[in-house]
């Protein structure tokens, strides 16, 4: 097919598409004038985390205030100090330290949990707030990936007057943020990248496409368009969030580099949002001894070609018993325990039968037994009713795994 033929399909689908939505757009799919640039260079961390909770407790509305709390809370910027047991640095407050960056859409929730590990492991702790993420889906209309970039670089900054060795630690788009920094950040010891965003599908540069429309159909700047009833990660998505992700790693020259720092991963064989070959191929071409991939797989016999052995970890993501098809791009970096998302969490996620297929989007939400749970592949789809996999039943063994791993470090 032409370029040609392509973009007038594109164009015909994005119409289509936005014509038949039957969700309006409102309040929340306009940017709220607080969250699309990043402007925080001048503050110090504490007041860059108070800031950002100020900004997102305007923008969320809440039944009362402990609800509010919880959202700000969740949607926030942290930070975390380590024990006074643990060794100091060389004319600074702390040895190591770690940044951490959430994915697109999502919050600094989602690295709660690793961030605990990293404290127990005697890591100074920061977390950032992507620009556009956090306060309401619209924010991601006009965001660019240099927003996440001066995030990125900002948290660097603080981290590193605090502390003798930086490392970064990304989940998706996190990821493709903490690689972009270590190649242009001689301070960068080393990386943990949990499912990172090295690659993703070339329609994501035409989704800029929607410009041609949405000057008469504004829908049409959205990809997906949900009831959001998420409190820490956007349903709802814009078609400039997956344009600003493809720009943003094609910044990275995954050809050619070939990473000296150690490198932790964790990626799924079957995540249908990013390209796992990718992380594979660059895991793969990693020099430091000390790296490691952990890969969950649907088949432990099928080892990925080119993957030195020292340095995979194949982990099993298929669990029976509890109706686990697979892992998922959205189970990675959260345990069965997390209140939000695990086993007994508060929330599920049906939105792939939203708005399609109702009756399997009000069933899925039931939470039954019966229920599986995996990634969005078409075999999985085929099995039954099916949420996708919000936690990894195998949290507890990725902490033993990125315990051996920083056990290994210099």
């Amino acid at each position: 097919m032409s370029r040609f033929k392509c973009i007038f399909l594109i164009t015909i689908l994005l119409a289509l598409q936005a014509c038949s939505s039957t969700i309006p757009l409102e309040a929340r799919h306009q940017a709220s004038g607080l969250n699309t640039q990043f402007n925080g260079e001048q503050l110090s961390f504490a007041d860059y985390v108070l800031s950002s909770r100020a900004m997102i407790a305007k923008t969320h509305k809440a039944a009362n205030a402990t609800e509010l709390n919880k959202m700000v809370d969740g949607n926030s910027p942290f930070e975390m100090v380590p024990a006074a047991s643990c060794p100091s640095g060389h004319g600074k407050p702390y040895r190591r330290g770690i940044l951490l960056s959430h994915g697109l859409s999502d919050s600094p929730y989602f690295m709660r949990k690793l961030g605990e590990f990293f404290q127990e492991n005697c890591f100074k702790v920061m977390a950032v707030l992507l620009p556009g993420n956090g306060t309401q889906p619209g924010d991601l209309l006009d965001v660019s990936w240099r927003a996440w970039v001066k995030a990125e670089a900002y948290g660097t900054d603080k981290l590193a007057a605090e502390v003798d060795e930086v490392y970064l630690a990304g989940y998706s788009t996190g990821g493709t943020l903490s690689v972009y920094q270590s190649q242009r950040d001689e301070r960068v010891r080393g990386l943990f990248l949990f499912a990172p965003a090295l690659k993703v599908s070339s329609f994501a540069a035409l989704a800029s496409l929607h410009k041609i429309i949405s000057w008469a159909i504004p829908s049409a700047k959205w990809l997906s368009i949900k009831l959001d009833r998420d409190w820490y990660k956007y349903e709802s998505f814009p078609a400039n969030a997956a344009t600003q992700i493809y720009e943003l790693t094609k910044e990275i020259d995954l050809q050619s580099l070939a990473v000296k720092i150690p490198v932790f991963a964790a990626a799924s064989e079957d995540d249908t949002t990013v390209d796992t070959p990718t992380t594979i191929k660059f895991m793969a071409n990693t020099l430091n001894p000390a790296s490691k991939l952990v890969l969950y797989s649907r088949d432990l016999n099928h080892r990925p070609e080119g993957m030195p052995a020292e340095k995979l970890e194949m982990v099993n993501s298929v669990f029976p018993d509890q109706k686990i098809l697979s892992s998922a791009h959205t189970a990675i970096v959260l345990p069965p325990s997390d209140l939000h998302y695990g086993i007994a969490g508060e929330y599920l996620n049906c939105n792939h039968y939203f708005p399609d297929e109702m009756d399997k989007y009000r069933t899925c939400h039931n939470h039954s037994e019966e229920d599986f749970q995996g990634e969005l592949t078409k075999d999985n789809l085929n099995a039954g009713i099916m949420r996708r996999l919000t936690y990894n039943p195998n949290f507890a063994a990725l902490k033993v795994s990125m315990k051996k791993f920083i056990d290994k470090l210099p």
